[in-house]
């Protein structure tokens, strides 16, 4: 899939079809995050890949506490991103960029879905934290940032017309 076709495509999927994930699909999707750029390449992310049907159903159950998220009783997979430390030039931290690096990372990981026909949705609101570190088998003192929903639309999930502002509104040419 071309780039820009793949920018386009791209969107929240809140409709999933039970159908797995192959693995090589998702290695794929980590390995374009493992090339996003950082700043002094200090790479602030590490990647946790949910696939069995066990801890999908707890990462499930966690994100449905929180109220939202309705369509994740059917999503087959979750990559879960953890904000690492950050270290400029050397052994000095540095978190004032891991933000945008970690953003960076998940755009990465959502186009790559997008190329390969998956769908994906960025969560960053689930229950409790600390149950879902534990469920993800992450130490609770690491910066869990986010819970990709990664799976197939279910047939017939029609691609939303993007609602942007227009050129003018955010860009000016100098």
């Amino acid at each position: 899939m071309e780039l820009f076709e793949a920018l386009e495509k791209r969107q929240s999927c809140r409709n999933y079809s039970s159908r797995p994930v192959e693995m090589e699909k998702l290695i794929k999707m980590v390995e374009a995050a493992r090339i996003a750029p950082s700043a002094c390449n200090s790479q602030p992310w590490s990647f946790v890949v949910v696939t069995s049907p066990e801890k999908v159903k707890k990462v499930s159950t966690n994100v449905l506490e929180s109220g939202m998220n309705r369509f994740c009783e059917k999503v087959p997979a979750y990559i879960s991103i953890v904000e690492e430390p950050a270290y400029l030039r050397g052994d000095t931290p540095n978190p004032k960029y891991a933000h945008g690096d970690v953003g960076m990372a998940v755009e990465h990981l959502c186009l790559a879905a997008t190329a390969q026909g998956l769908s994906t949705c960025i969560m960053g609101s689930f229950g409790s934290v600390e149950k879902m570190k534990d469920i993800l088998e992450i130490p609770q003192e690491s910066n869990l940032r986010l819970v990709l929903a990664v799976g197939y639309a279910e047939e017939g999930d029609p691609l939303r017309p993007k609602k942007r502002k227009a050129l003018e509104e955010i860009c000016k040419f100098l």
